[in-house]
C-alpha cells in the first residue's frame, strides 16, 4: 500500500484528499520538490531542504517545518513505504481560502507528501540514449522558482513527445536554458558547458553535483551562456534531473549528436555519479 502524507497525517494515497478551494487548486499557488531515496536513505536530503526553502521564500510562502521537522517526516514516510529506493514528491500550498488572487491572512498551508519507486533512466536509455526536440521556450521569467504552476513545461514536454521525442531542449533569445523538466549540459572541444542558474533556469540539485564532481575530478568545465548553434554542433548533450540522474542525448530534431552515440565524457561523468551515490549510501 502506498502511504502519503496530508496536513499532519499518514494515510492510504488513495485516501488523500484537499479542498476545491485549496489555492493549490485554483491559482497553482504552491511550491514542490522531489528527492529521491536510495536503500532506504534520501539522496542529497540537505540540498533539496535548502531548494524547497528558497522556492517558499520566493513566493512568501512560510515553511511550516524545520529542517529536523521535514527529515523526522521525510524518514517516516520512507519506513511507512517500506524503504527501498523511492522517489518522493513533496507538494506546499498557500492553502484553503476563498477565492481571491491577494494572499489569506491566518491560513494554514497545504503540506503533501507522497512516495513512488524511483526510476532512474533505464539501461537502454544510459547505453544508447535519448532523442529531443528543440523548441522555444514560452514559460514565465521566474522559472528558477519550483512552482507547481507547469502548465508551460506540460506544453513542450508534451510537444516534444509528439514530436518523437523524450525532452524538449529550450532555447531563449538564441540562448539555452534548460529541458521541459531537466537541465542541459553541453560538451565542446572536451569541455562541459552549462548555463548560468540565472531566472530562466531552475537550480538543479543533479546540475550542482555534476559541476562538484567536474571539480574534484579534473574534467574542464565552464558556467556562461551557450548560443543555439552550439548547442546544435555540440560533440556531447547531456540531461540531467533528480529522477533521471544523467543521460546522454544523442539524437536532437531528428539528427545525430556527435556520433550518435553516448560520448567518452557522459560515460566518464555517468560512472562518477554511480560512484558517489554508491559512497555517501
Amino acid at each position: 500500500m502506498n502511504i502519503a502524507y496530508l496536513n499532519g497525517a499518514f494515510l492510504p494515497l488513495e485516501d488523500a484528499k484537499v479542498s476545491v478551494l485549496d489555492r493549490g487548486f485554483l491559482f497553482g499557488d504552491g511550491i514542490y520538490e522531489y528527492l529521491p531515496s536510495y536503500g532506504g536513505k534520501p539522496f542529497l536530503l540537505q540540498e533539496h531542504l535548502v531548494r524547497l526553502q528558497r522556492s517558499c521564500d520566493a513566493i512568501g510562502l512560510t515553511n511550516p517545518y524545520s529542517t529536523e521537522q521535514w527529515t523526522q517526516l521525510i524518514d517516516q514516510l520512507i519506513t511507512k513505504n517500506g524503504g527501498g529506493n523511492l522517489g518522493l514528491y513533496f507538494q506546499i500550498t498557500r492553502g484553503v481560502a476563498k477565492r481571491d488572487h491577494a494572499f489569506p491572512q491566518g491560513v494554514a498551508p497545504t503540506v503533501f507528501i507522497m512516495a513512488n519507486s524511483v526510476s532512474p533512466a533505464p539501461r537502454e536509455q544510459i547505453d544508447n540514449g535519448i532523442a529531443c526536440v528543440s523548441m522555444v521556450d514560452i514559460r514565465w521569467v521566474r522559472c528558477d522558482i519550483k512552482v507547481i504552476s507547469l502548465l508551460g513545461n506540460v506544453l513542450l514536454r508534451q510537444a516534444a513527445v509528439e514530436a518523437g521525442g523524450v525532452e524538449a531542449v529550450l532555447f531563449r533569445d538564441g540562448f539555452l536554458t534548460e529541458g521541459a523538466a531537466s537541465n542541459i549540459l553541453v560538451v565542446r572541444d572536451d569541455k562541459l558547458l552549462v548555463p548560468p542558474k540565472d531566472n530562466f533556469i531552475l537550480p538543479g540539485i543533479t546540475y550542482d553535483l555534476i559541476l562538484e564532481l567536474c571539480a574534484r575530478n579534473a574534467v574542464p568545465f565552464e558556467v556562461r551562456q551557450i548560443s543555439e548553434a552550439e548547442v546544435k554542433s555540440a560533440d556531447e548533450l547531456m540531461m540531467t534531473a533528480s529522477g533521471r540522474e544523467v543521460v546522454a542525448i544523442t539524437k536532437l530534431d531528428g539528427n545525430p549528436v556527435g556520433t550518435g552515440k553516448p560520448g567518452p565524457l557522459f560515460l566518464k561523468l555517468y560512472q562518477l555519479y554511480q560512484d558517489y551515490k554508491a559512497a555517501v549510501q
